[in-house]
């Protein structure tokens, strides 16, 4: 199932609890907090940090149509270093873990479109694993621009950058034709 059908599933099947509205640079979710939570953005767009002393380290990077989770806490129910923030006013359809855990059960489909959803995300995050292995930033963001080209519409370069590990300035220098 394409990621545009999974909205109208989880609609057809009242999985959204509700529509929420976060303003630019509210949380979603904060660091040593359980959040069993799945977040679809309808519009505006979201990152996913860990503080590594008072640097925010940007795991993630979600715009329209985009699922994010804090993936290790949804699967376990425990605290989450993870930390979900809006990068602009962002709205956002919620699914309850208790909700979406009971649409799972019912039916083959549905445990089918669960394993989807975490493939996808367990490969998103091996490219992001990567992305960090190569060393030369230019690579990086041509790795990332060929995979995601609309991050770089939807996403304000200084996020793009800290993801990529350079600075503002280096990535709108590899941006310049």
């Amino acid at each position: 199932m394409s990621a545009p059908d999974i909205p109208r599933l989880f609609e057809a099947h009242s999985l959204f609890e509700k529509t929420a509205v976060f303003d630019r640079g509210s949380f979603l979710k904060k660091g040593g907090t359980i959040d069993t939570n799945i977040y679809f953005i309808e519009e505006g767009a979201a990152y996913v940090f860990i503080l590594d002393g008072a640097e925010e380290r940007i795991v993630r990077l979600a715009y329209k149509s985009n699922i994010v989770v804090a993936l290790d806490s949804f699967l376990t129910g425990v605290p989450s270093d993870f930390y979900i923030q809006a990068i602009k006013k962002t709205t956002v359809k919620i699914v309850r873990q208790a909700d979406f855990q009971q649409f799972i059960s019912r039916d083959a489909a549905n445990q089918a479109l669960w394993t989807g959803i975490l493939e996808d995300l367990v490969l998103q995050q091996v490219e992001r694993e990567k992305d960090l292995l190569i060393q030369s930033p230019l690579q990086r963001y041509q790795r990332v621009l060929k995979r995601s080209p609309q991050l770089f519409q939807q996403i304000p370069n200084k996020y793009i950058a800290s993801y990529l590990r350079m600075s503002a300035e280096t990535l709108s220098r590899l941006k310049k034709p």
